[in-house]
């Protein structure tokens, strides 16, 4: 199994930046892919962007491309989301995930608050 700890959020203006940081341990060796997933208030949990564990290539979501990237540290075991160019409808609750193959995600951080002031 493998364990992830999310750390960075926090409040900003809109406009402002946020980095992310996920910090997995444990069954790290054999990930495929990490992802990042918010969840609004009242909203369902949304996809945000993830990157292939072995080769680095990455994904976005459209409501997040050209603004969020991410990218991982393998001799960290880390995995980062940079926020630039934050709007209000970006505050919600991120989660960093794990998963094993192409199947869903089944290992989850404990959520990290984002909040974006107008």
């Amino acid at each position: 199994q493998v364990q992830l700890v999310e750390s960075g959020g926090g409040l900003v203006q809109a406009g402002g930046s946020l980095r992310l940081s996920c910090a997995a341990s444990g069954r790290t060796f054999s990930i495929y892919t990490m992802g990042w997933f918010r969840q609004a208030p009242g909203k369902e949990r949304e996809f945000v962007a993830h990157i292939n564990w072995s080769s680095g290539s990455a994904y976005s979501a459209d409501s997040v491309k050209g603004r969020f990237s991410i990218s991982r540290d393998n001799a960290k075991n880390t995995v980062y989301l940079q926020m630039n160019s934050l709007k209000p409808d970006d505050t919600a609750v991120y989660y960093c995930a794990a998963r094993y193959d192409a199947g869903s995600y089944d290992h989850w951080g404990q959520g990290t608050q984002v909040t974006v002031s107008s």
